[in-house]
């Protein structure tokens, strides 16, 4: 079985921000690993806010972030 990534969505991942909370406008990249944690605990919110929060734990606890960081970079989205 090969898996392949979704580009769009993988970008949009990278350039996703937190829209509520004490880290709202953060990237979800930059959210604290125990934060990220704590709604894997708590439940994460239901939608594309909570499959990315979980895939952005995923990345982190895999150290993958530097693939992110370097995507942000490459593929820069307007800051509006």
């Amino acid at each position: 079985m090969e898996i392949r990534p979704n580009a769009e969505q993988l970008l949009e991942l990278a350039h996703y921000r937190m829209p509520f909370g004490k880290y709202k406008g953060r990237y979800l990249l930059d959210l604290p690993l125990p934060y990220l944690v704590w709604f894997r605990q708590k439940g994460f919110p239901k939608g594309k806010l909570g499959d990315y929060l979980n895939t952005m734990l995923t990345i982190k606890d895999n150290n993958l972030e530097p693939i992110i960081r370097k995507l942000q970079k490459e593929f820069p989205r307007d800051s509006s």
